[in-house]
C-alpha cells in the first residue's frame, strides 16, 4: 500500500536552506541532493522504516550516503494514513532528545 507523502513547511523550509547554501558552490550537487531527498520520502510512502525518534511520536530515517536524517511520523488510519515529514536534519547539527535543532 503507498501512502501519500506531505511535508511540513518546516520540512520545506530546512530542505530550501540547506539545499540554497550547497548550490552557492554547487548547483549540480544541489540538485542531485534534493532529489536523493525527495526519493527517500517517497520510499518511505511505500515502506515506512526508521528507527524510533528523538522527539516522541516520531520516526527517523536516513538518507542513504547523505549526511541528513528526516523525521517523520505516520498519520492515524482513521484520517487516512499518510507520511509526514516533519524536519529534514544535517546529521552536523546538535539535536537534542525531545526538541527540534534549533
Amino acid at each position: 500500500m503507498t501512502r501519500p507523502v506531505r511535508w511540513s513547511r518546516a520540512a520545506l523550509d530546512d530542505l530550501k536552506e540547506q539545499i540554497a547554501f550547497i548550490a552557492i558552490d554547487n548547483p549540480e550537487a544541489a540538485r542531485k541532493i534534493a532529489r536523493r531527498i525527495s526519493d527517500t520520502a517517497l520510499a518511505l510512502g511505500e515502506r515506512a522504516v526508521g528507527r524510533p525518534g528523538r522527539v516522541s511520536g516520531t520516526s527517523e530515517k536516513r538518507v542513504v550516503g547523505l549526511p541528513y536524517v528526516m523525521a517523520y511520523r505516520v498519520s492515524d488510519p482513521s484520517d487516512g494514513e499518510a507520511i509526514y515529514i516533519l524536519r529534514v536534519i544535517h546529521t552536523a547539527r546538535d539535536w537534542p532528545n525531545e526538541r527540534w535543532p534549533t
